[in-house]
This record gives structure tokens, sequence and C-alpha cells, in this order.
């Protein structure tokens, strides 16, 4: 009896690994991983490294805005995908305007700051509406695109979890940001900006990866139109058949 329960319990522990690792893999593709993470925190933390040196807002943006640059141009010399590099140039060229107008420094972090509670919000709308966001944005990658909605409820219930966690995450900084906005001076607040830039978001990746690792795997769409379309090419290959 044990004998006979062994493989299948192997298989089991083989089977929750494929899918952790799959679920991780996939997060990362997602969220850029730690390249990405970098690409996110480089050019907010050359902006405020220059400027605490020598206080000259002109300087700090060109050299922020420079470095993303940069980082784009280094992801198409070497073929990879660069929308992460590329989102990193918007939100810094929308920094650096910001700042150029006003002409207060921490007005370089106000869109960012805007961005991250539009985010939040928009985690916790989604999931109140049936629609979590982050099961929007992971299920191209999962190869299952929507059919978490109706065909697998265990699936869907992940990511609400995961979003709320996004929303709830992204909304604490944002309450620690916001007054410190007001309150701090330039250089103070860009460190404490620069700090939460990761801490919050690897909590979120770790939530998710938790729910995800959980949760029923996903049903791939694609291989299902696939075999499908095998199928109708072998009845009408039967049909044609004398």
């Amino acid at each position: 009896m044990t004998s006979l329960d062994k493989p299948t319990d192997q298989g089991s522990v083989d089977q929750d690994a494929d899918s952790r690792a799959v679920t991780e893999a996939a997060l990362f593709e997602a969220f850029g991983g730690v390249r990405g993470m970098v690409e996110t925190v480089v050019p907010g933390l050359l902006f405020v490294t220059i400027f605490t040196i020598n206080k000259d807002l002109h300087m700090s943006a060109i050299a922020a805005l420079a470095v993303s640059v940069v980082l784009v141009v280094v992801r198409l010399v070497m073929k990879d995908t660069v929308k992460h590099a590329f989102s990193g140039v918007f939100g810094v060229a929308f920094g650096v305007v910001f700042a150029m107008m006003t002409g207060n420094a921490k007005d370089f972090y106000l869109p960012g700051m805007l961005y991250t509670l539009g985010l939040a919000l928009a985690y916790m709308i989604t999931t109140l509406a049936g629609v979590p966001l982050i099961g929007l944005i992971l299920g191209p990658v999962f190869k299952e695109n929507l059919s978490w909605r109706t065909r697998n409820p265990g699936r869907k219930k992940a990511y609400a979890k995961a979003s709320w966690a996004w929303g709830l995450i992204l909304l604490a900084k944002c309450a620690i940001l916001f007054p410190l906005y007001w309150w701090a001076d330039t250089t103070q607040f860009g460190w404490v900006l620069i700090a939460l830039k990761i801490p919050p978001f690897l909590l979120a990746v770790y939530l998710t990866w938790i729910f995800l690792a959980k949760a029923p795997p996903p049903i791939d769409v694609f291989a299902e139109m696939e075999a499908a379309e095998k199928a109708e090419e072998e009845r009408k290959a039967e049909y044609r058949a004398p």
C-alpha cells in the first residue's frame, strides 16, 4: 500500500514544484525581474544624489533623463524587451517636465506618486468589479487569457487576493509619501522615496507568488485552440479520404 502511494506523492510534489517554478518565471517576466527593478531605481537615485551634492535641479533632471535613455538603448542593442525601460523613460520625462515648470525639485517625483495612487485604486476597483487587474496582467503571460474569470474560480480568487495585496501595499506607500511631499525637504523626501521603491514591490510580488502557487493551474487556452484546430484538420482529412 505504501509503495503504491509513493509514486503518486512524488508526482504531486513534482507537479507542485513545476507550478511554483512556472509562477515564479511568469512573475519575473511580467514585472521585469531584477533588471527591471534596477531600471526603476537608477534614474531617481541619480537625481537625488546629484541634487543632494549641488542642489542643481537642471543637472539632476538631465542626468536622470539621460540614464533612462541609456537603459533603453542598452536593451535595444541587446535585442531585449524594452517595455519596462520605456515606461521608465516616460516616467522620468514627466517628472523632469513637472520639476522644470514649477522650479521645485520635489515635483520630479510627483507624476510617479500620482501614478502609484492611480494604480492602487485601479487594483482595488477592478477587484470589486470582479475583474482583478493582476489577472488581466498575468493572464496572457500564463497563456490563460481571461479563462480564469469563468472556468477557473480558484484562480480568480487568487488573482483577487493578489490584486488586493497590490492595492493596499501601494496605498500604504502613498500614505507615507504624500504627507512627506508637503513636509519634508527635497533631499529627505527623495531618499525616503528611493528607500520605498523596492521593498513594497518585492512584498507585493511575493504575496502574488504565494497566492498563485496555491491556486489551481492555469488553463492554457492557446493549447486548447491548437488542439481544436488539429482535431478539425484530422476530421476534414478523414472526410476527404476515400
